[in-house]
């Protein structure tokens, strides 16, 4: 049997790029193809692709605290947390990979395998190498896609920001240090229903 003739590894690679569209021409397809293919974390605004820098072992240990203290919370009451890597359509040419991103109903239709249609709650521990783009940009973003609350975990000043959406933008509910138990305001879940529902800053719930 002849075997097919094969191109070079660089002739593949040559021929995959000129197949992808340049930057700032990407569609959504085109973006959630690639992240199939991938396990970089890759965010996607109106035809251009970003790369988010690799977490370090305190964002991590960070971001396993957390779920497993949601998860725990969240098991016992029909919601569920999905971990980082998890993709978070925002809009129409917008998609985030949030660090956290919950849900308090499984049976909720934004709950889709691909991707979630949106949130309840999303969670992003602050990045040193661009603080903004969790403070500012993010906020900006999840309260334009409806999200009810995002908290803004920064390591460097040891603090959760509770931040709830009213008419369209972010109020602050709190800001919570070491120590402090990190709540939503009522009546909103998920996490404030009576006192024993807080979730402690320095662990416990």
């Amino acid at each position: 049997m002849t075997q097919a003739p094969t191109i070079s590894q660089d002739a593949l690679d040559a021929l995959l790029c000129d197949s992808m569209p340049p930057q700032g021409s990407w569609g959504d397809e085109q973006y959630l193809w690639l992240t199939d293919r991938t396990r970089r974390l890759l965010e996607f605004t109106d035809g251009y692709v970003e790369e988010l820098p690799r977490p370090t072992v305190m964002h991590q240990a960070i971001l396993q605290f957390l779920n497993r203290l949601f998860d725990a919370y969240l098991e016992l009451r029909g919601g569920f947390v999905l971990f980082a890597g998890l993709r978070v359509r925002i809009r129409e040419g917008k998609f985030r990979e949030p660090d956290l991103a919950v849900l308090l109903d499984r049976s909720d239709p934004r709950n889709q395998d691909r991707f979630w249609l949106g949130a309840d709650l999303m969670v992003e521990v602050v990045s040193p190498d661009d603080p903004t783009r969790d403070l500012i940009t993010k906020r900006a973003d999840y309260a334009a896609a409806g999200i009810s609350e995002y908290w803004i975990v920064n390591p460097r000043f040891e603090t959760i920001t509770v931040l709830t959406l009213s008419r369209g933008t972010y109020v602050e509910h709190g800001v919570f240090s070491r120590g402090d138990a990190a709540t939503s305001p009522p009546p909103r879940r998920p996490y404030s229903t009576s006192p024993r529902d807080s979730i402690d800053a320095d662990g416990s719930v």
